[in-house]
């Protein structure tokens, strides 16, 4: 459904080591691209599975800021995987926000387990795995 989501950072060299060290837990090989465009903004691709998350200086010179409300969700081959992925990037310096990672139930949806946290600009991050328990 989509082709890639970029955030920006105001520091790419710290961003592209945390999420080497979060995307290592998922399943998949990673690969990780960098490059410059043409107005001097280091960018960083981390390419996995057929999805892509992009990493950017902002190209308006700005400050980096986040979208309240946006969250930006990595599915996981477990439950375990989940609070695997929520811990890696606790670990390397995200803040836990909402419940602690676990299986949520009720919902519309049906069950899956859920991590959420904010990376370290503020991006809010989800780990899911759906599944019956």
């Amino acid at each position: 459904m989509y082709s890639h989501i970029m955030i920006g950072t105001d520091d790419i060299d710290r961003a592209k080591a945390f999420y080497e060290r979060v995307l290592g837990v998922l399943d998949g090989d990673l690969q990780v691209m960098e490059n410059e465009n043409k107005t001097g903004q280091r960018r960083v691709f981390f390419i996995q599975n057929g999805g892509i998350l992009a990493l950017t200086q902002p190209i308006d010179g700005q400050p980096v800021s986040t979208a309240n409300g946006s969250t930006i969700g990595f599915a996981c081959n477990s439950g375990e995987q989940v609070k695997q992925f929520h811990d890696a990037a606790v670990e390397a310096g995200a803040t836990s926000v909402e419940d602690p990672p676990g299986l949520r139930e009720g919902g519309a949806m049906g069950p899956m387990h859920l991590c959420y946290f904010r990376d370290l600009d503020g991006h809010k991050i989800c780990g899911i795995h759906r599944s019956a328990g």
